[in-house]
């Protein structure tokens, strides 16, 4: 279960950091239906070949901090 939970305006933000950091990424991989954190976790897992431990910290990062620039 991932560690963290996403509104609509959060994961926007936490999409465009993705964006940001994996260049190869699009839109349509980075969907996410709110109280489906989970889904997106194992997605980006996949997506960015990292293990969860990594996604979850580096989306929690990217929360930390919504509005600065850095991932």
């Amino acid at each position: 279960m991932a560690n963290f939970t996403l509104t609509p305006e959060t994961a926007a933000k936490v999409k465009i950091k993705f964006l940001r950091k994996y260049r190869d990424l699009t839109n349509a991989n980075l969907s996410f239906t709110p109280g489906q954190e989970e889904e997106l976790v194992e997605q980006l897992m996949l997506l960015t070949k990292r293990d969860r431990k990594y996604v979850e910290f580096t989306i929690n990062k990217a929360l930390a901090d919504p509005e600065g620039n850095r991932l």
